[in-house]
């Protein structure tokens, strides 16, 4: 599934953080400057959106630009770079997320804290699991058990949860019980755990998987989309894919079938195109369900700022909305 929209389920802390920060890079403002990481002979540097090498290739790995800086690895360790390229924050982390309100969740000597742009603690390492902030809260780990903190550090939402996900327009997916269900800001139950997974909110609508069915709730927990798909991703410009069987359309937020299912994958729609597979190629279709690009990649990514990751033949590069190479993948 989409990052952006899979559903909700236990995993071991660091491939978790790894998730969910990658998440929270990918849905806000991600590549801020124009920037996009590229891979050239195993080193990752960044172009701008005319294609232009801005950063020279020269970091073991980079990740997306996210107010203004960018999680980079160097000799084992991350730290932070800016639009230049040059290091803001030295590497020193065990691992490092992207900025989100202003700070951002690094692991250091096992443990999970947050640091601001300068590279200065606001949290210390405290916790064994850190989330990025959105709504002024940010998901934790504690003895084994989730809460929340605000930006203080301050803990708001006592741990006291299996699991729980990053906030989305005002809720946050708890786990209780092996059950799912939402709380508000404050940590009020809304939405009674009952559901076997759930997705984040969007567009006012959040996924639920129930008796190994698929459908959609609205934010008083009433189902508006009957359970009824094989799977499911979040809502965006009005459309959310579903798969019936072994192809995925597109539904509306009433769940009528809106592109009739027909592809062997998809993906939610960003700047108007959403990504889909068929035959194993992946192309990009327009809201009523004809190909802006056509089937040709390996893998492609969603748009962001008018360009797609995408590659053919083991080398990746950068597609604008009309299928145009930018940064080519011979390059």
């Amino acid at each position: 599934m989409n990052p952006n929209s899979k559903p909700l389920m236990k995993t071991n802390s660091v491939a978790k953080f790894l998730a969910v920060l990658a998440l929270a890079s990918a849905a806000g403002g991600v590549f801020a400057a124009n920037l996009y990481p590229i891979v050239v002979k195993d080193r990752w540097g960044y172009i701008d959106k005319a294609g232009t090498v801005v950063v020279q290739p020269q970091f073991e790995r980079g990740d997306a630009f996210a107010s203004g800086l960018a999680a980079v690895r160097l000799g084992g360790n991350w730290g932070y770079v800016d639009a230049n390229g040059k290091l803001a924050i030295n590497p020193q982390f065990d691992a490092a997320g992207g900025f989100s309100e202003g700070a951002a969740a690094v692991k250091f000597g096992g443990r999970f804290g947050y640091v601001d742009a300068e590279g200065r603690y606001t949290i210390n390492p405290q916790f064994d699991f850190a989330g990025p902030f959105a709504n002024g809260r940010a998901a934790i780990k504690l003895k084994g058990r989730h809460g929340f903190i605000d930006k203080g550090g301050v803990i708001t939402i006592s741990p006291q949860f299996d699991d729980a996900a990053t906030f989305a327009e005002g809720m946050a997916a708890v786990e209780l019980g092996r059950r799912w269900g939402f709380i508000d800001l404050s940590g009020k139950i809304l939405i009674n755990p009952q559901f076997e997974k759930v997705g984040a909110f969007a567009e006012g609508l959040a996924a639920v998987r129930v008796g190994g069915r698929w459908g959609f709730v609205d934010k008083a927990g009433k189902l508006v989309v009957n359970p009824q798909f094989d799977d499911v991703h979040d809502f965006a410009k009005g459309l959310a894919p579903a798969r019936l069987g072994k192809l995925w359309g597109f539904i509306d937020a009433t769940g009528q079938l809106i592109i009739n299912p027909q592809f062997n994958d998809a993906d939610a729609f960003t700047e108007d195109l959403a990504r889909v597979k068929i035959a194993d190629r992946w192309g990009f279709i327009d809201k009523s369900g004809k190909y802006a690009i056509n089937p040709q990649f390996d893998e492609a990514a969603a748009f962001v700022d008018g360009l797609a990751r995408v590659k053919l033949a083991r080398r990746t590069g950068y597609v604008d909305l009309t299928g145009k190479y930018v940064w080519n993948p011979a390059n």
